[in-house]
């Protein structure tokens, strides 16, 4: 992409009412406008993340053995009454009514309408298990949206479900989606902890916040200092083999949010102690029968009866993780995206435009770079090399290929890493090697 054709309004000034840093940096690199309060538009530079960041969770949820589906945003009211949750959810919930005078409500979950799709269609044991997912937008009416993505009304989620016969089977579901949110979380560059959270009226440890560390969190959070050494799980992993031993090595530490933190274990820690901020990215938990037996999903048992399923939900807050990975990762002069869910591998620019040789070495990278399957976006606007350099760093691109005439007379191009700012000058040919690799 020519960045003098992209429509990417970067800004120099920070917005007023940005307060953190992943909305004031969202706005000023161009990726997000607000349309009114809590609701935004992702413009071209932030969709790509957007999609990025959605496709290494959909990759991991088919890996674990999950199936994709997609829920409408629009849901009968009367699905809510049956679980009894319509009247008790608040005024979190929009709620609409269609023509006919029907009572609709925007999704602000879906508990209620995958059960309905599952009791309709499974009958039996042998139906079981199923993982089921979608990746769809939500709508929660919160009272003062705030902070940009961290906090709005509108936001994409993927959630997940679980259906299995009896505890035993539910464990091993919840397993899976532990691991694989594990996975998922390394793979845009973030260490994520997983966090005992609130398990409600059903009680037991089948509930879990993933938290990402950032100076910048929104909560406290407490740990013992070798979670951050532990290595996530490889790609060869087993999702059909016995997941327990992973659990246990991420549970047997100490971690707390500041909601459900003791700090009796935490003296006891002393300096293995850990106190930090994090942001929640994603939650799993086990709700056993809670949605099955009000609205009646349930599967014939090996003796004929009528067993009411055991379900989970798992939840990953995709547009949420895009600002989490800049609260994580930036410095003063912007955004540090991880290859993985940068919008561009490559920065290509060009310091002197009107420079027919330098002009020449940039369309050649940049048509090379393009053959060899590489995202880069050309900066071939005829402007300051500051204001070049500055909105390359804002953007964050991982990678910086700088072509000037000076360093060509010598057949040289600069190279710098967003990450660590080192700069080498290294030849065309080394350039084109480096960046493709």
């Amino acid at each position: 992409m020519r960045l003098s054709a992209y429509f990417v309004p970067t800004m120099k000034e920070t917005p007023a009412e940005a307060q953190i840093v992943s909305h004031r940096l969202m706005l000023r690199a161009g990726m997000i406008r607000q349309m009114s309060a809590g609701i935004y538009a992702w413009l071209p530079l932030g969709h790509r993340v957007l999609r990025k960041v959605e496709s290494i969770v959909r990759e991991e949820q088919d890996r674990a053995g999950c199936q994709e589906m997609l829920m409408p945003t629009v849901q009968s009211a009367d699905l809510w009454r049956e679980s009894g949750r319509y009247d008790a959810y608040g005024p979190e919930m929009l709620r609409i009514s269609d023509r006919h005078e029907r009572e609709m409500l925007y999704g602000p979950t879906n508990e209620e309408m995958i059960t309905s799709i599952f009791r309709e269609e499974c009958r039996s044991y042998r139906d079981l298990p199923k993982l089921l997912y979608h990746i769809q937008w939500k709508f929660r009416d919160e009272v003062r949206p705030r902070f940009g993505l961290m906090r709005g009304r509108e936001f994409l989620m993927k959630d997940a479900y679980s259906f299995d016969m009896n505890f035993e089977g539910a464990r091993k579901s919840y397993n899976r989606f532990f691991v694989a949110y594990l996975k998922t979380f390394a793979r845009m560059g973030l260490k994520a902890i997983p966090m005992k959270a609130a398990s409600g009226p059903i009680g037991g440890d089948m509930s879990h916040e993933f938290l990402v560390l950032a100076d910048t969190g929104e909560s406290a959070v407490f740990c013992h200092r070798g979670l951050l050494a532990l290595e996530p799980p490889g790609d060869d992993v087993d999702y059909g083999g016995d997941l327990q031993p992973i659990v246990d090595t991420w549970t047997s530490l100490y971690a707390a949010t500041d909601e459900e933190h003791d700090p009796a274990q935490e003296a006891a820690l002393g300096g293995d102690l850990v106190k930090a901020r994090g942001i929640e990215v994603g939650h799993i938990f086990y709700f056993g029968t809670k949605y099955s037996k009000p609205m009646r999903a349930v599967v014939a048992g090996p003796d004929g009866q009528d067993i009411p399923v055991e379900m989970g939900s798992y939840g990953i807050g995709v547009s949420r993780l895009v600002a989490a990975i800049i609260e994580a990762s930036h410095d003063d002069a912007g955004i540090i995206w991880p290859e993985s869910v940068a919008p561009f591998r490559v920065g290509l620019v060009n310091l002197k435009a009107d420079d027919a040789g330098c002009a020449q070495a940039c369309e050649t990278f940049y048509a090379n770079l393009g053959r060899a399957g590489v995202d880069v976006l050309y900066d071939d606007r005829d402007a300051r090399a500051g204001i070049k350099f500055a909105d390359m760093d804002l953007m964050g691109l991982p990678w910086q290929l700088v072509v000037g005439p000076r360093g060509l007379k010598n057949g040289l191009v600069e190279i710098k890493n967003r990450a660590t700012g080192e700069r080498q000058e290294v030849t065309m040919e080394s350039a084109m090697s480096h960046l493709m690799g």
